[in-house]
């Protein structure tokens, strides 16, 4: 029988979803940044940290579309240490990466019950756990739930950019770009806020084989989203400055009290559900997937089989759904700005090795079939890579220069990527015969 496949109009949303899901979560930007520095950062950031990395996963993807994606690409290309080191930090990432979607539905709840926010801790571990039970029973297909959800989530903001321009009699003007004033720890973290908000460009590979026409379909869907995203957190960044809520109100109420203050009560009620189906439905779509890597892993004997096993009547992989909800239920205690450290700290590590095995495919294999090519020859792309690379060590850096609780997001990001080398060395002490592969 014939698998069906997924195309652009469904790739597109899921993509969407993977990488952005809206802009919530975007809201600390104006404290970190200020009026100044927001917009800036925000179209400045994409252009060094997305652009190189969308590149490198449409030549990657076009070589080797496969299920695994870049865990595939770094073993091919490095070794099946280092692809043991992207797997490894890939799924580590994605635990600290859901920890953080429950955290905001409670925030965008709040937008209805105020009090909810004192219960932030047992209403986030009954989302982390009822998540895993619906997981466990199995989800209808995501492709056809995200064309769903991305209405839900960009109408609301839609209306508000109608209402928005509709309303102006004037037009309204760009606040002076500029850094001045800007301390190193707040642009590390308006730099973390930015990355973590376009992040996942390589996640949505893993399901390469199961994509109609893949390379085609993923240029289209992947530059469509771009597009998307950037012109989304604009637009919506541009009206936040506009509507006069303080800094701290928009983090206290989210985007919300912005759609309060342009459009009303009801506007605000629109934008908090989005965000509310936002939160669930990236959580849920990305534990669904959250299985894939680590199945190509246990394939490898770089993971426990068992790790894997299917649910005897739904066929889901349970006990990995069962583990990484607990892994999950500890992280949510880490605050949002913390999660947002680690979160980028550890996938730019995995982000790295990608760039990395970018250019050795480059050398080793210069005549492979790649649909999509980067214009650059190898001296080009590790101009390219230093780009970044750039951003993630000046966000790191500031994290590190930080006099608050941000430094131990930090340590703690480094302690998670230096775990990948101690089971590694498990591994090969219980298997040496990898050491061969």
């Amino acid at each position: 029988m014939k698998v069906k496949k997924i195309r652009p109009i469904q790739l597109i949303p899921i993509i969407f979803f993977t990488v952005s899901g809206g802009p919530f979560g975007l809201e600390p930007l104006l404290s970190y940044a200020g009026d100044h520095a927001a917009l800036l950062l925000l179209l400045i950031t994409p252009l060094f940290w997305d652009v190189p990395a969308i590149f490198t996963v449409l030549e990657l993807n076009g070589m080797m579309p496969v299920n695994g994606g870049y865990y595939k690409w770094v073993k091919t290309a490095l070794g099946t240490r280092w692809g043991f080191y992207e797997g490894w930090w890939t799924w580590l990432y994605t635990f600290v990466d859901l920890a953080i979607y429950p955290g905001l539905f409670v925030l965008y709840a709040s937008f209805f019950f105020p009090d909810l926010l004192n219960y932030k801790l047992p209403i986030c571990l009954i989302i982390v756990w009822l998540s895993a039970g619906l997981n466990i029973l199995g989800i209808v297909p995501v492709g056809k739930t995200s064309v769903i959800l991305g209405v839900v989530v960009l109408t609301p903001f839609l209306i508000l950019f109608a209402i928005f321009f509709f309303h102006h009699t004037h037009t309204p003007t760009i606040v002076n770009p500029s850094l001045h004033g800007l301390s190193f720890s707040s642009f590390s973290m308006a730099l973390y806020t930015v990355m973590w908000n376009c992040l996942g460009w390589d996640n949505v590979t893993t399901y390469a084989e199961e994509v109609e026409k893949p390379t085609r379909s993923y240029l289209v869907s992947i530059f469509t989203s771009f597009v998307l995203v950037i012109v989304l957190y604009f637009l919506i960044i541009f009206i936040t400055q506009h509507s006069g809520i303080s800094p701290n109100n928009l983090q206290l109420k989210g985007f919300p009290g912005v759609g309060t203050i342009i459009g009303g009560n009801w506007l605000g009620a629109l934008i908090a559900i989005a965000g509310m189906g936002s939160s669930l439905g990236i959580y849920a779509a990305v534990l669904l997937s959250v299985s894939r890597v680590p199945k190509v892993m246990a394939d490898d004997n770089l993971l426990p089989s068992k790790l894997n096993a299917l649910h005897p009547k739904f066929n889901t992989p349970f006990i990995s759904i069962v583990v990484c909800s607990i892994v999950v239920s500890f992280m949510i205690l880490w605050s949002f700005a913390d999660l947002l450290i680690i979160d980028v700290t550890v996938y730019g590590a995995g982000l790295s090795l990608e760039y990395i095995s970018l250019i050795k495919l480059r050398i080793q294999k210069p005549d492979s079939t790649r649909p999509f090519k980067i214009p650059l020859n190898v001296f080009g792309l590790c101009l390219m890579t230093l780009l970044p690379l750039s951003v993630y060590f000046i966000a790191l850096a500031g994290a590190f220069s930080s006099t608050d609780k941000a430094i131990w997001a930090a340590v703690f990001a480094i302690l998670v990527l230096s775990s990948a080398e101690l089971i590694w060395r498990l591994i090969i002490w219980k298997k040496p015969f990898l050491l061969e592969a």
